[in-house]
């Protein structure tokens, strides 16, 4: 009777014991899955603050008062703190600055920005430049061809070599002779005489920035933003100097001027002044070379044609016998001919050309190929080509084969 007792206070014991294990086993479960949840909400609670900090400096910079962006005209002293500022809204101040601009160098012309309550200069601003005339600086699409890819124009070719490419490349032999380097080239002739071409080689051959534009780009309908990217324009080029600056269909801004002149043609007429004035004013063009080109030179205003703006003055003519030759075997070179191709023949056929449209008539010759399924070109195709570039022949083709 007392081994049974004791058996069942034993198993009751065992009972007991296993049940406490299994509920501190539960407990300590419970205990990691809170310390588990803690971690996250500590992760939450840092993401929220972070957030909170974020939306309350933004509301501070919405509640804070507007800069005002000026220019500084003059520096008062050697330590910079007090100079005289043009604020965009008209007037001039004499401002301090404050501690972190005071211990930056102040140079007039730079912009800056003005506390409007009481109008300290707080920082400074990087220059002001159209983002229009940023994108006209030509580096990695600068167009690879060179001298040799130009037919004829000999002459044109070592007179542009000697106004640009000599003041760059070797500026001592004209500090040895004793003179000043030419600083502008007019380039004028018929359309596809290659005045842009010769702009595009220039580009190649010299290690100096260039700088394309439009001349009808500069036309604008507000006034004074014309003679603006003018100006600026000139200041990019100065910056990146040494700079070839070329203007291309120079008659769209610099025609001549005249007295009964609309509102239009008064702004072109500021873009025009603003162009001389960088040319040859006060300010000096730095290593600045000016390239002009235009189909038109007898609009252009006489003021832009004098010596100082224009050192030189080149004239493209029309390809004569010998330059349309010169311009077929370079435009003929990596063409597939047939054995008993006749160059003479086009050149013949081909009076008073342009170097534009005898490119073009190889270009339209390789595509009456290209219909046959030809493996080369030939005379015929050369023949067509010219019928319809030029609507002259030499043997009238039969119009049943100039489309499939």
């Amino acid at each position: 009777m007392q081994s049974t007792a004791d058996n069942y206070k034993k198993q009751k014991n065992i009972k007991d014991g296993n049940y406490s294990m299994i509920y501190t086993r539960h407990l300590e479960k419970r205990l990691r899955d809170l310390e588990t949840e803690r971690q996250l909400i500590y992760v939450e609670r840092m993401k929220l603050e972070q957030k909170v900090k974020n939306l309350r400096n933004e509301l501070d910079q919405l509640n804070s008062l507007p800069l005002i962006t000026g220019i500084i005209i003059d520096i008062l002293d050697d330590n910079s703190d007090r100079v005289i500022v043009k604020c965009s809204r008209g007037p001039e101040y004499v401002l301090s600055c404050s501690y972190k601009v005071r211990k930056k160098r102040l140079t007039p012309g730079m912009r800056v920005a003005l506390n409007e309550r009481y109008l300290a200069i707080m920082e400074l601003l990087p220059s002001e430049l159209d983002p229009f005339i940023k994108g006209m600086e030509l580096i990695d699409s600068i167009p690879d061809i060179t001298y040799n890819d130009i037919g004829g124009l000999e002459d044109q070719i070592r007179e542009i070599r000697e106004i640009v490419e000599l003041p760059l490349k070797k500026p001592e032999l004209f500090k040895r002779i004793g003179i000043e380097p030419p600083k502008g080239v007019l380039l004028y002739g018929a359309p596809g005489t290659g005045k842009t071409l010769l702009a595009k080689v220039v580009a190649h051959e010299t290690e100096a920035t260039f700088i394309r534009i439009i001349g009808s780009e500069l036309v604008q309908k507000f006034i004074g933003e014309g003679a603006k990217y003018v100006r600026e324009i000139f200041d990019l080029a100065r910056k990146k100097a040494p700079t070839i600056l070329f203007i291309d269909e120079l008659d769209a801004m610099g025609a001549e001027r005249m007295e009964d002149s609309t509102s239009g043609d008064r702004e072109v007429q500021r873009t025009l002044m603003q162009l001389l004035s960088e040319l040859d004013g006060f300010d000096k063009r730095g290593n600045v070379i000016f390239i002009g080109a235009t189909n038109r030179i007898d609009i252009l205003d006489p003021a832009l044609l004098r010596p100082g703006r224009f050192d030189r003055i080149i004239e493209l003519p029309i390809p004569n016998e010998k330059s349309r030759e010169s311009i077929f075997k370079i435009h003929t070179r990596n063409l597939k001919l047939e054995d008993k191709f006749n160059i003479k023949k086009l050149v013949s056929a081909t009076n008073k050309a342009t170097g534009a449209e005898i490119k073009a008539i190889c270009t339209e010759a390789g595509m009456f190929a290209i219909r046959r399924e030809a493996e080369t070109i030939t005379n015929e195709d050369f023949n067509k080509a010219i019928y319809k570039i030029m609507k002259k022949i030499e043997v009238n083709p039969s119009k049943s084969n100039l489309f499939i």
